[in-house]
C-alpha cells in the first residue's frame, strides 16, 4: 500500500479526566493564559498547512467542547473516545483512511510549535515507519527498591523523554493497537504499540518545553512556555 505522503491527519485524544491535577473539570479545559489547555493545543494542529484533518476523541460526557470556538472548525472532527488512550486513538483512526498518515498528540501539551510538527513531519523520509518526537534525558537517573531505595545509577546514554506529536502510517498504527490490546500488553503511547509488533520507530529531537500538563505547577511554567513561544514567533 503506498501511503499519501501529503495527508496527515492530527489526532488528539481528550478522553480523560486527569485525575492527577486535583481540578472539579477535566484538565483539558483548565485555562491558560487565556482560554483552555486544549484549544492552544487545537489552535496549533489547526494552524498548520500540511495537516489536513483535527479528529479529537471526547469522553462520552463531556460538556465542555462544545464551547470552545474551534469546535465549529471545519478541519475539525470529533469522534467518541474510550477508557484508555489506546480506545480513543483506535477511535479516532477509524475515521481516517488507511494510507494517510496519524499524527497523535497529548490534548495536554498546548505548547507544541510548527517547528516541531515539521521535523516530524520530514523525518519520514529518514524513518518511512513512523517516528517520534523525544527529548534527551539530561538528569543523572536513579532505579529504586519497592521501600524508595536507590539501587542502582542508570547510563542516561541513548535514554530519551518519549514526547507527541508520534506519526505512523494510519492503517498500521491501527492494527498493531488493535493487536496489542488483544493480547492484553501495556500501550502507554503509540511507538509501544508499534513496538510490540516488531516496528523500530525513529526519535526526532523536539523543544524541551513542549511539556505534558499533569499536576497543578505545571500550568504556571506551561503559560511562561506560551508567552515566550508568542514572542518568538511575532
Amino acid at each position: 500500500m503506498k501511503l499519501i505522503d501529503t495527508n496527515v491527519v492530527a489526532i488528539v485524544p481528550a478522553a480523560g479526566i486527569g485525575s492527577r491535577m486535583g481540578a472539579e473539570i477535566p484538565k483539558q479545559y483548565l485555562q491558560l493564559n487565556g482560554q483552555s489547555i486544549l484549544a492552544h493545543t487545537l489552535d496549533c494542529l489547526l494552524s498548520h498547512p500540511k495537516v489536513t484533518q483535527v479528529i479529537v476523541a471526547l469522553h462520552p460526557d463531556d460538556k465542555f467542547f462544545p464551547q470552545l470556538s474551534q469546535a465549529s472548525h471545519p478541519k475539525l472532527q470529533i469522534t467518541q473516545g474510550g477508557k484508555e488512550r489506546a480506545d480513543s486513538v483506535l477511535a479516532a483512526l477509524s475515521l481516517c483512511q488507511s494510507d494517510v498518515w496519524a499524527l497523535v498528540h497529548d490534548a495536554a501539551r498546548p505548547c507544541l510549535t510548527h517547528g516541531d510538527i515539521d521535523k516530524l513531519i520530514d523525518a519520514r523520509q529518514e524513518f518511512p515507519q513512523g517516528a517520534i518526537l523525544g527529548a534527551p534525558v539530561r538528569d543523572t537517573m536513579k532505579r529504586t527498591t519497592d521501600d524508595g531505595t536507590i539501587c542502582q545509577t542508570v547510563d542516561r546514554q541513548l535514554l530519551w523523554h518519549a514526547l507527541t506529536p508520534q506519526l505512523f502510517p494510519a492503517g498500521q498504527l491501527a492494527q498493531n493497537l488493535r493487536s496489542g490490546l488483544a493480547s492484553g500488553a501495556l500501550i502507554t503511547d503509540e511507538a509501544s504499540a508499534m513496538e510490540l509488533a516488531g516496528v523500530s520507530p525513529g526519535i526526532v529531537t523536539g523543544r524541551t518545553d513542549n511539556i505534558k500538563v499533569t499536576h497543578p505547577d505545571d500550568l504556571g511554567l506551561a503559560g511562561l512556555f506560551l508567552n515566550a513561544i508568542e514572542q518568538q514567533s511575532s
